[in-house]
């Protein structure tokens, strides 16, 4: 039986007395790519490159960033921008990127070749229903995110509900939706509005939390993760906070050596 994110909690794989978790991405695109893009279109590439990270680094979970890959492929892909601004109506936008066939195809595709090359169970990083709603809205022709409310975090919960039925076949321990900026302006609502993506999570046995600047909260549990501050990468007398397990994002312009140095004291 696969280990629970609760299990994994109480005894870290790594030996660690706390789980940590690394959000590496950006880090390691400076450092182990020096700069250049990530392999984002061809799985196993990407996968070996997280590896590699992983090996070095070594979280106790293995963040798969697919709202790295959702910014990327909307970016790169004219024709899917057309697509969802095909109409101005609030969530259309979001709705018709989630619906894309060949791109939920291909996301699918990548989860599943990650789950399978990577040795920690993976968690599923994906922007909070409100963060993905604020963040295609402009596709609406408006710019402006102070009207989305709780009532629109809640539709779009349920378009990305639907959604994450797609990962249904993968070993996945957990889905962490990130509800930290750059979509500022819209209506902050709590976890508990996004009941279809809880429901979906609940069926399937993975874990939800919700990320924020300071905590990870956990749907239905009292446990708490704390986040580690940036200063923690750049000097030897950064200390750790409190919680029941720590979550950490390594600055892009962090030292590889300070780094290295700052990873052993994370015990």
């Amino acid at each position: 039986m696969a280990l629970s994110l609760h299990e994994l909690l109480a005894e870290p794989t790594s030996g660690r007395s706390r789980a940590v978790v690394l959000d590496s991405h950006d880090y390691a695109q400076s450092v182990f790519l020096q700069g250049k893009p990530v392999p984002w279109q061809e799985p196993m590439a990407y996968a070996n490159f997280f590896g590699q990270v992983q090996g070095v680094l070594k979280s106790d979970l293995a963040l798969l960033s697919l709202d790295r890959f959702y910014a990327h492929r909307v970016a790169s892909d004219p024709a899917l921008q057309t697509a969802m601004s095909a109409k101005s109506r609030t969530g259309y936008a979001l709705r018709t990127l989630l619906s894309d066939v060949e791109t939920t195809a291909f996301v699918i595709e990548l989860a599943t070749i990650f789950s399978k090359t990577q040795r920690v169970p993976v968690v599923v990083q994906i922007p909070s229903p409100m963060q993905w709603l604020a963040r295609t809205h402009p596709f609406s022709g408006s710019a402006d995110v102070s009207g989305l409310d709780a009532d629109n975090a809640e539709n779009a919960s349920m378009y990305v509900a639907d959604w994450l039925r797609g990962f249904a076949a993968l070993p996945l321990i957990a889905v962490l939706l990130d509800d930290r900026g750059p979509a500022t302006g819209a209506e902050s609502v709590p976890l508990s509005t996004y009941s279809p993506v809880s429901n979906v999570t609940e069926h399937y046995r993975w874990a939800l939390g919700q990320r924020h600047d300071d905590q990870v909260e956990l749907h239905g549990s009292a446990l708490r993760g704390s986040v580690i501050g940036a200063d923690f990468w750049s000097t030897d007398t950064g200390t750790l906070p409190d919680g029941d397990f720590l979550l950490g994002e390594v600055p892009r312009e962090a030292v590889p050596e300070q780094v290295l140095s700052r990873i052993t004291a994370l015990t």
